[in-house]
């Protein structure tokens, strides 16, 4: 599905005037957004979808779009990538999977031998390790389904 039959899709259960209300934005404007702007002829405009994936496509950088996720309540995970010799990618999934593991429950451990409460301060590295390791879990999950081992 491309971007703008999101938008429209999504405008349509809401209503258009209220989710430009709620975007400080026109109408029209978002009328444009839900209609194809891929080329020059298009006479849609570039949808904040698109120009959220361009960010990401010039940076690279995947907190865009895990942050996007979070908002969403949810969580980004990338597929996993893949070596020649399935047992040996099977061992480094595995290792990678305990080693993440381990290191949450190291965060843990110190976060409540301090003064056996969990502050803010621990929450937020307890968070961070936490979200790593979901993110080897799923991807090590992903790649037992696609039968890569």
């Amino acid at each position: 599905m491309k971007s703008h039959e999101v938008l429209k899709q999504s405008v349509e259960d809401v209503g258009v005037k209220t989710i430009a209300s709620d975007l400080g934005v026109s109408p029209s404007l978002l009328y444009k957004w839900c209609q194809p702007g891929d080329e020059p002829t298009d006479s849609g405009a570039t949808n904040p979808l698109d120009r959220l994936a361009k960010i990401f496509e010039a940076t690279g950088d995947e907190q865009i779009i895990s942050w996007l996720c979070q908002k969403a309540d949810g969580f980004y995970c990338p597929n996993p990538s893949t070596e020649k010799d399935p047992n040996k990618d099977l061992f480094a999934h595995t290792q990678k999977l305990v080693r993440e593991f381990s290191d949450l429950l190291q965060v843990v451990s110190q976060s409540n031998k301090n003064d056996s409460k969990i502050c803010a301060e621990d929450s937020k590295k307890i968070r961070k390790e936490w979200e790593e390791l979901k993110g080897v879990g799923e991807s090590f999950v992903h790649a037992c389904e696609q039968g890569l081992f």
